[in-house]
């Protein structure tokens, strides 16, 4: 078993390293394209190999961008099978880490909660998939806060790391009722760059397909790189944080939190209500390993939040 494990992740990164290389080719004759079509200098970095490339223009058919990559063969059995999606938590968690683990399973539909104890990352890897789990999600806490989620897709991989920021659970939050175990609609806003839509991908096949007349409604929307599962942002303007979240009094009709139900009270008005918690999301690293392979894995892509330029830039939108 372990053998053919191993086999099959050298296959997987074989396959995507040869995307790459071939991804990197049509960005550079993409650009050659342009330069000829608008009658512009040839980019310098593109000059050795103009020739080359405008011959194999030629061979190029339209129309067959984005066939196949290695995120379908990753999710290739997204939206034919629901996924099974696994929480556990850091060792010897604090009450409230296990309270907002609880509340985790109710967000994704059909998930499974797991005691940690003991059990070391190799063992709560192999076990899952042993029995069929397609996400794993680990939470950490500093000092009873939940500060970190860890989404790891399995068998092969990607493995997103994310920060926890501004957590408000529903415990803490007065006048909510029971959560709506219905496969909810997903609705995805701000991923407009590559690594955007890597990461609304990496978000959204963690929930089944829903049912036409689901009432329940999650929303990832991305400000600034900050994914909020929480009520509108808006920008402090006294600090330099990029984001300031800022729960508004103001009419939920117009801000719709990110996770409600609706309803109908008439044939023109629709009453939203509240179903939580509240949490945003900043990530900052992507392997392409699974947890356990954190000391082997390649890097897709790391936040590294101490160049001179950090703080004005943006990677999860093209905005």
């Amino acid at each position: 078993m372990l053998r053919r494990e191993a086999r099959l992740r050298r296959e997987y990164l074989y396959r995507k390293a040869r995307e790459e290389a071939q991804r990197s080719a049509q960005e550079r004759k993409e650009r050659l394209r342009r330069a000829l079509e608008e009658n512009r200098l040839i980019p310098t970095e593109l000059r050795r190999e103009a020739l080359a490339l405008q011959g194999s223009l030629e061979f190029d058919d339209a129309g067959g961008e984005g066939v196949i990559s290695h995120m379908d063969d990753e999710y290739r059995w997204a939206g034919v099978e629901d996924p099974k999606v696994m929480i556990t938590t850091s060792r010897d968690p604090s009450s409230r880490l296990k309270m907002f683990a609880k509340e985790l399973k109710l967000v994704f539909p059909g998930a499974q909660r797991m005691n940690r104890g003991r059990h070391e990352v190799g063992a709560l890897v192999r076990a899952c998939k042993a029995n069929g789990v397609t996400d794993l999600l680990v939470v950490h806490e500093h000092r009873g806060t939940p500060v970190g989620l860890i989404v790891s897709h399995l068998p092969f991989g990607p493995t997103a790391y994310f920060t926890l920021c501004n957590v408000v659970m529903r415990h803490d939050i007065p006048d909510l009722g029971t959560m709506s175990e219905a496969k909810p609609h997903l609705i995805t806003h701000g991923f407009s760059s590559r690594l955007g839509k890597r990461v609304s991908d990496i978000l959204r096949y963690l929930f089944p397909v829903p049912k036409d007349d689901s009432h329940r409604v999650i929303t990832f929307a991305n400000q600034d790189d900050y994914i909020s599962f929480r009520w509108v942002h808006r920008p402090c303007p006294r600090c330099s944080h990029p984001v300031y979240p800022v729960l508004l009094a103001i009419d939920p009709q117009l801000f719709p939190p990110r996770h409600h139900v609706y309803k109908k009270t008439d044939h023109r008005n629709v009453e939203l209500t509240e179903v939580g918690p509240r949490f945003e999301l900043k990530l900052y690293m992507i392997r392409l390993g699974t947890l356990e392979q954190e000391a082997t894995a390649d890097v897709e892509w790391r936040w590294h939040p101490y160049t001179n330029t950090a703080h004005k830039r943006v990677f999860l939108s093209t905005d």
